[in-house]
């Protein structure tokens, strides 16, 4: 990465580079803004590793994550972003005019408004045994990387939304059995109709209801299950040779400290919620769409509070944040001239 100097000024900061941001990267640029993107991950965000996306609008037979990312990627690059890599963002400070983001390597962009699209992580299972036998047998994600390597296994997904679904049907193609752990009683509140479709329909994925993981057993690697059926707290070991775990996410905004107004999940609160988020905002006019406690700082994806988790939503969330930004940049001129 070429160095930035430290007197440029950006007129957009995007921090995260998952669906929104790419997306809020593309218009930015495309748009003539001065755009930089800080990513401390990969390219993608949990999209990015999602097997197989069958509901983005476009793309009749699905489209993987990881081709998706990339062809945003190179969008927004062709455009003139500028793409800072393996840096994260480690504070945020509003000098002159401007907004100051410290990195987690010590350099300092400055930028005019920011885009903050940090998404979410993976919750983890906290339960001991397994957390050692993490990358060995155990994985927090939808394992595009370990599929492959699950033929002819017995293979368990933990999760009811659409990421456990699709990582699902996208293992099945590989092992032997997959099956599909759930807490409650249904996965219509949580996951598309089409998936639940796909999975009645698969002859080796099914799915275990009302059930959850407490304990597991393996040497060097996983090799049993302990399930605990949660009405009548019996428990049952069951063989297992590989376990996927996608029970929800939390937001990536614990950087912020008290410096942006959030929700007690850590979500970022924008628009009208700011205004009954604790009085944080400041000024005569409403915050606009999307716009933050911080005047000119909005928020997009999965960080956001209220945001709908899928792809397709957190794209058109990035995309929205630009004309917004445009507003934002020609009243501040506007103020200055005045």
């Amino acid at each position: 990465m070429t160095p930035i100097p430290a007197d440029e000024v950006f007129d957009v900061a995007v921090l995260g580079a998952g669906p929104a941001g790419l997306a809020a990267a593309v218009y930015a640029s495309s748009e003539g803004l001065r755009t930089v993107v800080v990513e401390q991950e990969a390219i993608g965000g949990q999209a990015g590793t999602s097997s197989m996306i069958r509901n983005f609008p476009g793309f009749s037979q699905g489209v993987s994550g990881s081709t998706l990312a990339w062809e945003a990627w190179q969008q927004a690059w062709l455009f003139g972003t500028t793409f800072v890599y393996m840096r994260q963002a480690a504070s945020l400070s509003n000098e002159d005019g401007h907004y100051r983001l410290r990195l987690s390597d010590g350099a300092v962009l400055t930028a005019r408004t920011l885009v903050i699209t940090t998404g979410a992580s993976y919750r983890r299972l906290d339960v001991p045994a397994l957390e050692k036998l993490q990358g060995r047998g155990v994985f927090y994600g939808a394992g595009v990387s370990e599929a492959p390597a699950m033929r002819g296994r017995k293979v368990f997904v933990v999760g009811g939304g659409n990421s456990a679904g699709q990582a699902a049907m996208h293992l099945a193609r590989w092992a032997d059995q997959v099956t599909v752990l759930v807490r409650g009683e249904s996965l219509t509140d949580s996951m598309s109709d089409y998936l639940i479709r796909e999975i009645n329909a698969a002859p080796n994925v099914d799915v275990s209801y009302g059930v959850e993981v407490v304990d597991g057993i393996g040497a060097d690697h996983l090799e049993t299950l302990v399930l605990e059926e949660r009405t009548y707290g019996t428990r049952r070991n069951v063989p297992a040779d590989a376990l996927f775990v996608l029970i929800g996410s939390q937001p990536r905004s614990e950087w912020l400290g008290g410096s942006i107004a959030r929700d007690r999940w850590g979500f970022i609160l924008t628009g009208p919620d700011v205004l009954g988020g604790g009085g944080r905002w400041r000024l005569d006019r409403p915050p606009l769409p999307l716009e933050t406690s911080l005047p000119g700082v909005f928020a997009a994806g999965d960080v956001r509070g209220g945001s709908i988790k899928r792809v397709a939503s957190a794209v058109g969330e990035g995309a929205a944040t630009i004309p917004l930004v445009h507003r934002y940049l020609e009243a501040m001129t506007a103020a200055r001239a005045a």
